[in-house]
């Protein structure tokens, strides 16, 4: 029976981003009905979080050192209070489709992010890919972006479309920092502590704002926050925490040019959002995009094959040599 490589793994778990995540836009918009914004992520990330955290370290995962709460904490405060912050902040006044296909700008944020910060380097390919896509994002928004400019209440789709760059700026920012800072710790741990730092100032922020006097409970909105905490935190960040950890970032970087695919069909199919001829129109280039970037190089392709046969191989080896000293 062949053996599950890590990089099989790390695109396993990317796909499980792509699709929950794609659900995540629904559930969020079911939820907003009668939970605040920042309550809302607050509460599925500081629960999760918690849940992950003491779990693991039942399981025997080792907790990181408090040194490296300022880490967590800024990754949290990124990639959650202004990175799933700004969403939901945005799907108050957008229909949750076309949220997901605006957040679809974020893999120009994270590549660009990344290569200025000295990791993945950008090429030809990867840019051209990712104009592509961006072509799409443009058929979109554009019809949409001059009338909202004219209209007396256009004002506040302009402050979603700016909410959800803010949080692609945000996310971008904080995968960045914990693909670099964050090597040598465990993905699992990494995730819940994240989760808790950035869940926790997100209740604050919904304490300043004064949410907890509109919290309300509907069996709806309860089942969708349920979901949130299910698909979204524990098995979405989890997932793409370790995705960010074995992937390249140019890849990482593309589920949110997929979660629109999902989060579009839902929300027509769930809630009777409509389904113009430009947002299918932009999903397909949107995917076209995503397979340029998306497709390695073949030369590349054997070298991280290589590579990871050979870690392999030397694991096999250092195994052997302790047995062979019992």
């Amino acid at each position: 029976m062949s053996r599950i490589t890590t990089r099989q793994k790390a695109y396993a778990a990317f796909m499980a981003v792509c699709f929950f995540w794609g659900t995540t836009y629904i559930g969020i918009k079911i939820a907003l009905e009668t939970v605040p914004p920042f309550l809302l992520g607050g509460i599925r990330f500081t629960i999760a979080g918690s849940v992950l955290a003491v779990s693991l370290r039942l399981l025997g995962h080792r907790w990181p050192d408090w040194r490296r709460a300022p880490t967590f904490l800024v990754i949290g405060v990124a990639m959650l209070g202004f990175g799933n912050g700004g969403v939901v902040w945005a799907e108050q006044f957008m229909a949750s489709g076309l949220v997901a296909v605006l957040v679809a700008s974020t893999p120009f944020w994270m590549v660009g992010i990344e290569s200025f910060a000295g990791g993945e380097r950008l090429t030809r390919r990867t840019v051209g890919g990712l104009l592509v896509g961006f072509t799409g994002i443009l058929l979109l928004v554009w019809p949409d972006l001059t009338r909202a400019l004219t209209a007396t209440s256009g004002w506040t789709w302009v402050g979603g479309l700016v909410s959800t760059q803010l949080a692609c700026i945000g996310w971008s920012v904080g995968s960045t920092i914990s693909k670099q800072r964050l090597k040598d710790t465990d993905p699992l741990v990494a995730s819940a502590f994240q989760m808790l730092a950035g869940g926790l100032v997100m209740l604050l922020v919904a304490a300043v704002l004064g949410e907890y006097g509109r919290l309300a409970w509907t069996p709806r909105t309860l089942a969708a926050v349920v979901y949130l905490f299910f698909a979204g935190s524990l098995i979405g960040f989890v997932a793409y925490t370790y995705a960010l950890r074995h992937l390249p970032m140019s890849t990482v970087s593309l589920y949110p040019y997929v979660n629109p695919v999902v989060a579009v069909i839902l929300g027509t199919w769930l809630l009777h959002e409509p389904l113009t001829w430009r947002i299918v129109a932009a999903i397909a280039i949107i995917l076209a995009g995503s397979a340029v970037v998306s497709r390695r190089p073949k030369a590349i392709q054997n070298s991280e094959f290589r590579i990871e046969r050979d870690a392999t191989a030397l694991g096999s080896a250092a195994a052997l040599r302790v047995q062979g000293s019992e």
